[in-house]
């Protein structure tokens, strides 16, 4: 008789902490950007690459490299070499797209800059990263880019040029040319892009990225979305960002699919026109710009019957908004993305063939070649499944520093090379990660600890409410109170206090429904589509940033 042992790596394994790794059989790209598109060029020449709506202009493959090489011989015929930062203050346009894979080809770091910027803003920046060429739009609304540019360059001595869009200068720079200059060798490893992130107190900080980091992201998010070259993604998304530039250009690029933009800056109905005209099968945008979509008084009139995917990210997705997606855009493949900047910027995300509750639930499991854990922030050791925690993440994906500031770099990224979130989340026991707040905007109650995810989940059933965001406010007795700031869905019928407590009533527990209500027509938002719930705290209730 044979007995039969349990091998110990059984027992080895089988924890039950808050720990995953995105074990692959599918290997990272060891490219540079230029070497991944000159690929996509040779493999697709004749499919469409990028559609720029507002103009009407379009690039096949091939037409798409020879301007990125036409624009990299005209940088380096103007001095720029491989290392130097050149800077791009712009909306989206097809310009922007351009500059990003030309700066990529010789070796530029290319440093994105808020198109919401003002001058004081823009001077940190250009000084802080030595930018010696600087993109720009020429204006855009109330934004007169050149005056603020003109106003700040004497203050900054490394700034060489700015050349603006749809201007003569733009066509001088490409009359240049580099003549026998070729690019330098470049690596994976080096830096080619630096994002400033919004930074609550002080100033921002440059999260600098490498090849490595930002086009194995920007594929790998594409993967598990089964993106190929019959995809074509409609990218409403600020390009400034990660969204736009990784998850939308480079995951586009990577897999032979067309990048669609429909306008310079987010306009739903001009979205959801190019997801009609162009024929989109994924579409990008912040949850509140689905609401918006969602919300438009002509939306059954459009034409979504192309789309299947699409990624919902940069804050949590109310459920009863995602189930709208699915069920009345057409999105039954749609993709909900968790990340930071500094992490290029995905670790989590749901993938296509997920249930609705793991797409309406969590922000998805680990990327692969990523691990991520949740720790008690306090001890830093892992937790158990089920607990909520700070999560940390690990892996190619983690940014090579803040620009010139090793200082700060060392408070979020520890000697073991975890990213410290800031976020708080929970690991369910199948892997699947929720995202219940971030550390800094938990209230405590009383001494309670209330997630406003929750609430806002909850809050997002009321049919009174379109949408919802709820922020502490300081309280003499309970240190915190709760504050629920509603958009609702007829102004002119309003949810009132009586009403909302009503509501949570026998289904929240005491401590957690709001004390506070606030009617609003609309929300300060950041550029890339988030709620500023530090404005609102200190609107309602004079909190300070931080």
């Amino acid at each position: 008789m044979t007995t039969r042992m349990t091998p110990r790596t059984a027992t080895l394994t089988g924890s039950n902490l808050s720990y995953a790794h995105g074990a692959s059989s599918t290997p990272l790209l060891g490219d540079t950007i230029g070497a991944n598109l000159d690929r996509a060029v040779a493999t697709w020449p004749e499919r469409e690459a990028l559609v720029d709506v507002p103009s009407g202009r379009r690039w096949t493959y091939a037409q798409f490299g020879a301007d990125v090489e036409k624009l990299a011989d005209a940088l380096l015929g103007s001095g720029v070499a491989k290392g130097d930062r050149v800077g791009i203050w712009a909306v989206n346009c097809a310009e922007w797209v351009l500059v990003q894979y030309a700066t990529a080809r010789i070796g530029a770091v290319m440093v994105t800059v808020n198109p919401a910027y003002r001058a004081h803003e823009l001077e940190y920046v250009l000084r802080q990263a030595g930018i010696s060429l600087l993109f720009a739009s020429r204006t855009h609304k109330t934004s007169d880019y050149r005056a603020m540019v003109e106003e700040v360059a004497s203050k900054c001595p490394e700034l060489r040029e700015a050349v603006y869009f749809d201007d003569p200068t733009w066509d001088e720079l490409l009359s240049r040319t580099a003549g026998e200059l070729r690019p330098a060798a470049l690596s994976c490893d080096e830096p080619v892009n630096i994002q400033y992130t919004s930074g609550t107190t002080g100033f921002p900080k440059g999260a600098t990225l490498s090849h490595h980091n930002i086009l194995n992201n920007g594929y790998f998010v594409g993967e598990m979305i089964a993106y190929t070259e019959q995809d074509r993604i409609c990218i409403p998304v600020p390009f400034y960002h990660c969204f736009g530039m990784v998850m939308g250009n480079l995951a586009a690029t990577s897999h032979g699919a067309c990048m669609v933009i429909p306008a310079p800056s987010f306009d739903a109905a001009a979205t959801l026109r190019a997801v009609q005209e162009e024929r989109c099968t994924s579409l990008y945008g912040v949850p509140t710009m689905f609401i918006a979509e969602l919300n438009l008084p002509d939306f059954a009139s459009y034409d979504l019957s192309t789309l299947r995917t699409g990624i919902m990210a940069g804050s949590p997705c109310p459920v009863e908004v995602m189930k709208r997606v699915v069920a009345e855009m057409n999105m039954a493949e749609v993709s909900i993305c968790y990340g930071m900047t500094e992490t290029s910027p995905v670790s989590t995300q749901t993938r296509r063939d997920d249930d609705l509750e793991r797409r309406t639930g969590t922000v998805g499991r680990v990327m692969p070649h990523v691990e991520v854990k949740i720790v008690d922030p306090v001890t830093g050791l892992t937790v158990e499944r089920g607990v909520p925690g700070e999560l940390r993440t690990r892996g190619y994906s983690v940014m090579l520093g803040y620009w010139d500031e090793p200082e700060k770099t060392a408070e979020v990224v520890d000697a073991g090379r975890w990213m410290h979130t800031g976020d708080l989340a929970v690991m369910r026991e199948d892997g699947y990660v929720q995202i219940v707040g971030r550390i800094k905007d938990m209230i405590i109650r009383g001494g309670e600890n209330v997630y406003p995810r929750e609430i806002e989940e909850f809050l997002h059933g009321y049919e009174k409410i379109a949408d919802v965001q709820v922020v502490g406010v300081p309280d003499a007795r309970y240190g915190e109170e709760i504050l629920a700031c509603v958009i609702p869905r007829d102004p002119a019928d309003p949810p009132s206090l009586d009403d909302i407590t009503a509501y949570c009533r026998d289904r929240l527990a005491h401590y957690k429904v709001p004390r506070r209500v606030e009617i609003l027509a609309e929300f300060p938002m950041t550029v890339s589509g988030k709620v500023r719930k530090v404005e609102l705290r200190r609107r309602f209730g004079g909190g300070e940033e931080g």
